[in-house]
């Protein structure tokens, strides 16, 4: 076979992904990770066996990543651009063996791994996430979100025909009126009338263009207070659970959780103990609080090819005057927002000087390649779901091909992915 390069990614064996990085030589024919169980890699115009490829190997064939995509090209160089553009959604395709969804949380929570990524160097290890604590410099302060997860998820009755039906409470928009995702949507028009115990019951007013409903509560309960009572935790369709696990109730919030609102937790915080934020409170290390109430949208995949296009949800968010005020006097170490959720909300209040106003609002910020970071400058973030929001904003912040590494090495090393998984560190 002549000098040829083959423009590669990934390709599966059985369950086993194989990753073709940009190798040259077969000094690094380990790093490629070649299993000698694939017979055979198909490329959109030609096939070439295991044995011809190890041949081949001594003749220069490079791989390099494309995500799924494949393609023959006998040209001399590789032009970069051909194999990510990060404005298509396919770019953030990938994919995960089901077994490594993780289900459950690390116990205790520091015991979690943790991927510390270099951006200036490109470098990548894996520890466990209490290496924090020797990972940070004395004057690092951290951003927390504390927002907390209510029992949004009712279970209710039509009176009179007694059909099940459930109201998913998204945001409050005033005294007693919500807005929620109902199901059986079709069979739910304005005017019906949602049981969920005697005293306790909603009427649907009203449908919005994205399809969720308006809905009116009686103005003298306490909604929340109800929800407390008689709701269910908003677990993310990936956790499976054929009843509620009480232990939800306490894995599904953050140390910092306080402020009732949220549909989904803020992840990233899942992995603090209160042992080690008191070890790096001693260290010097300070935690500020912000709050984002994370909303069902964050687990919403993109569905336009152009990710310009994407219209991103609207979620409230809040920086009290202390908080923006000691922030903006900080001088020293790194600002490392815990979760993109605080990412974004500090993204949100600061203005082109990376200087942080106070105050409330509604936030729709999509942060994607090519937004330039006015206040972050370390994300401590988790494994995100393909195609999503948040894989971008992590592109964003460490570029694409990086984040790309990192998330093959990552399913490479078997570390757990979304919610309940493991951690990244990006500096």
């Amino acid at each position: 076979m002549e000098k040829t390069q083959i423009l590669g990614g990934y390709t599966r064996c059985g369950k086993q992904i194989i990753r073709f990085k940009f190798v040259e030589g077969l000094q690094k024919l380990a790093k490629a990770r070649l299993d000698e169980n694939v017979s055979k890699i198909r490329f959109a115009r030609d096939s070439i066996h295991h044995n011809h490829l190890i041949q081949s190997f001594k003749r220069n064939i490079f791989f390099v990543d494309v995500s799924y995509r494949f393609r023959y090209d006998d040209s001399e160089k590789f032009n970069e651009k051909s194999a990510m553009d990060p404005t298509l959604l396919k770019s953030y395709s990938y994919h995960l063996p089901e077994e490594l969804i993780a289900k459950k949380p690390a116990s205790p929570r520091d015991s979690s791994r943790l991927m510390v990524i270099e951006r200036s160097s490109g470098t990548i290890r894996i520890g466990i996430f209490r290496d924090l604590l020797s990972l940070v410099g004395p004057h690092d302060r951290f951003v927390v979100n504390n927002t907390k997860v209510f029992k949004a998820r009712l279970l209710g009755m039509k009176p009179g025909t007694g059909g099940k039906c459930e109201v998913f409470l998204l945001k409050e928009i005033s005294k007693g009126r919500w807005q929620a995702l109902v199901r059986p949507g079709k069979k739910m028009p304005h005017g019906t009338v949602v049981e969920f115990s005697p005293h306790f019951y909603c009427q649907i007013l009203d449908t919005l263009p994205d399809g969720s409903r308006i809905v009116q509560f009686p103005q003298e309960v306490d909604v929340l207070q109800q929800t407390s009572l008689l709701g269910h935790i908003p677990l993310p369709h990936y956790i499976q659970r054929d009843a509620d696990d009480p232990q939800d109730e306490k894995d599904y919030q953050t140390s910092f959780a306080s402020r009732v609102g949220a549909n989904a937790a803020p992840t990233a915080g899942l992995h603090f103990t209160d042992e080690l934020v008191s070890a790096l409170k001693n260290k010097g290390n300070a935690f500020f609080e912000v709050t984002l109430h994370v909303g069902l949208g964050t687990f919403r995949p993109v569905q336009v090819e152009d990710i310009r296009e994407h219209k991103m949800h609207s979620e409230w968010c809040e920086i009290t005057s202390e908080t923006a005020s000691a922030l903006n006097q900080a001088c020293r170490g790194r600002e490392i927002a815990v979760g993109t959720t605080s990412c974004r909300t500090l993204e949100s209040f600061a203005d082109e000087r990376g200087q942080l106003s106070s105050g409330c609002h509604e936030t729709d910020i999509f942060i994607y390649p090519g937004y330039r970071f006015k206040r972050t400058n370390a994300l401590l973030t988790n494994f995100h779901l393909p195609e999503s929001s948040l894989l971008m904003l992590v592109s964003a912040f460490a570029g694409p091909e990086l984040i790309k590494e990192a998330y093959s090495k990552a399913i490479e090393e078997r570390m757990r992915f979304y919610s309940y998984g493991d951690a990244m560190l990006i500096l």
